[in-house]
């Protein structure tokens, strides 16, 4: 199984050893993501909340919203591989542990040789190849992959009750961790899960027990979700829903005015309808086979159907009024859940014939057709990743993001800049008339008595450290000065100035960090503080680990 599992994940990246990566909507977010956070370690920064070079140097605080196991792996590999073999490296990774969790799964039900089948069909299906090649979304990715775990997880809760929540809480945490659209998706498909077995077991133990073991995995990645939940107020995650992102205009086949997005969707849609109908002929001829597991028939039928409704406009109600649904913006999403039931289905279907190879040859085919149609037409760019280490490297950072962007940031107003200064170093900066010239990201204007711009000062600044969480300078100047930080203003952020707290004020329109001071030489540090958000989040985290070990052990001593 694991070889045939190795076969298929190197065939899918395969066309990355000819024609570079695959440059999919998401590749540059990741990417990154990735060579940011590889950054911050050799820092020090184990856990970085800070991402130091978006917005063009000016910083963003990414990693406190977005999951953190997809952007630690994919720097984990990038440390230990050469970079433009990362991305390859993940997905070739992932397609592995997503077959190896779906043979587990399959192995519930069915025999060694179908529940092979299930894992390359589900590592493979139509949908990761979209993911894959079109939109590079790694950490969707990774989620999809774990679903498998998360179904066996529920399972193990509608038969063995509380001796089977640690294991779905484990579960449930990684997928928040990974990526929060899915996890959202990972949220409600529980709901139809569990309460298949709630009917077949005529008890509402599994709800319950299923219940308690999701608000242990919530209490897992408390630390990353507290923290994201509570410092929304504090950025501009309303960006998230702007324009064509929202649920609305991302039904299967949608009409609109942009070109190009009508014609993703089409694609998208394409493929949906494809799983959709091969699933449902293979649930028709698996229905004599449920009664050797009732329990995942019944609940991968109810799995499937409920993704396939919401992936249709008749759900708009659902979209619009449960709690957080609208986060997942685009309903063809729901194709993670179902390529699960797409692959378990048809490899319980195969198993009834007769000449199952035969059908294993006519799948094998339509998967290595469609991969070859989305490989033709999807984007392919081995520059990627040297323009993004390049420009790092040189200090002018790369594209924010619109979500992350903290209250009152216009990122499209935000100056770049081609200057990094690095501990150590002596610069004598000048301001014209007051201008912000785009190679002195640390000085906006200079003013005396009454706002009194006063031109062509020259201002003196000594680094000492540059970190992506911690600066400190020393400023000399003989007029009073406004130091505009080559940093964006965020609550976090603390100001030391000669040794007491001081009040930064923001830059109209950019937010950008601005620090009065009065003539003389002063030392500054900032320094990116744990707020109490964060302290609280890890402490859940801890207390919720502790109290599911303590449990798994209990309950395995109790057995």
């Amino acid at each position: 199984m694991l070889l045939l599992l190795i076969a298929a994940a190197t065939a899918v990246v395969s066309p990355m050893f000819f024609l570079g990566n695959a440059s999919g909507h998401d590749f540059g977010f990741h990417l990154a993501s990735w060579l940011d956070v590889a950054g911050q370690w050799h820092e020090g920064v184990l856990y970085p909340r800070w991402a130091e070079w978006a917005n063009w140097g000016l910083g963003e605080p990414r990693f406190v919203f977005y999951p953190p196991t997809s952007w630690m792996l994919g720097s984990a590999l990038g440390t230990a591989l050469p970079w433009r073999m990362t991305p390859g490296a993940f997905i070739w990774l992932v397609l592995i542990l997503a077959g190896v969790g779906m043979w587990r799964l399959a192995g519930e039900w069915l025999p060694a040789p179908q529940a092979a089948a299930a894992a390359v069909l589900f590592a493979v299906n139509p949908y990761h190849l979209v993911v894959v090649y079109y939109r590079s979304d790694f950490a969707e990715l990774l989620a999809s992959g774990l679903l498998p775990l998360m179904i066996l997880g529920a399972l193990g809760v509608a038969r063995q009750g509380w001796r089977g929540a640690p294991a779905l809480a484990m579960v449930f945490a990684l997928i928040w961790l990974s990526n929060a659209p899915a996890a959202v998706i990972a949220t409600y498909s529980l709901l139809p899960l569990l309460s298949v077995g709630c009917i077949l077991r005529r008890s509402a133990r599994p709800l319950f027990h299923g219940g308690a073991a999701m608000a242990g995995g919530l209490g897992l990645a408390a630390f990353y979700i507290f923290p994201a939940a509570y410092e929304q107020r504090w950025i501009q995650i309303q960006e998230v829903l702007a324009q064509n992102l929202r649920p609305d205009r991302n039904f299967l086949f949608t009409h609109g005015n942009d070109p190009e997005f009508v014609l993703f969707n089409w694609k998208v849609s394409a493929v949906a309808l494809g799983v959709m109908t091969i699933a449902g002929i293979a649930a028709v001829f698996t229905a004599r086979r449920r009664r050797e597991s009732p329990e995942l028939w019944w609940m991968l039928l109810a799995l499937g159907a409920v993704s396939v409704l919401l992936m249709f406009p008749l759900s708009i109600l659902f979209w619009n009024h449960l709690p957080k649904l609208r986060f997942v913006q685009f309903p063809w999403r729901w194709l993670i859940p179902l390529g699960a039931v797409y692959a378990l289905m048809v490899a319980a279907a195969t198993g009834c014939s007769r000449r199952p190879w035969v059908w294993y040859a006519v799948l094998g085919l339509a998967t290595v057709g469609t991969a070859a149609a989305i490989v033709r037409d999807a984007w392919w760019d081995s520059e990627d990743i040297p323009v993004l280490t390049e420009a790092i490297h040189r200090g002018s950072g790369y594209e924010g993001t619109d979500e992350y962007a903290p209250l009152g940031c216009d990122r499209y107003a935000l100056p770049g800049s081609e200057l990094a200064l690095t501990a150590g170093d002596q610069v004598q900066l000048r301001s014209a008339s007051g201008a912000v010239p785009a190679s002195t990201p640390r000085i906006a204007e200079l003013e005396a008595d009454a706002q009194k711009i006063i031109p062509a000062i020259p201002l003196s600044l000594k680094i000492e450290e540059w970190t992506a969480e911690h600066k400190s300078f020393t400023e000399t100047e003989d007029h009073p000065v406004k130091l505009a930080v080559r940093l964006i203003n965020y609550p976090a952020w603390e100001v030391h100035q000669d040794g007491k707290i001081a009040q930064p004020d923001s830059l109209e329109h950019t937010a950008q960090m601005v620090l009065p001071l009065p003539a003389g030489t002063h030392r500054l540090e900032i320094t990116l503080r744990r707020t109490w958000d964060r302290t609280a989040g890890a402490a859940a985290s801890a207390v919720s680990a502790i109290g599911l070990l303590v449990f798994a052990l209990f309950t395995r001593r109790r057995n």
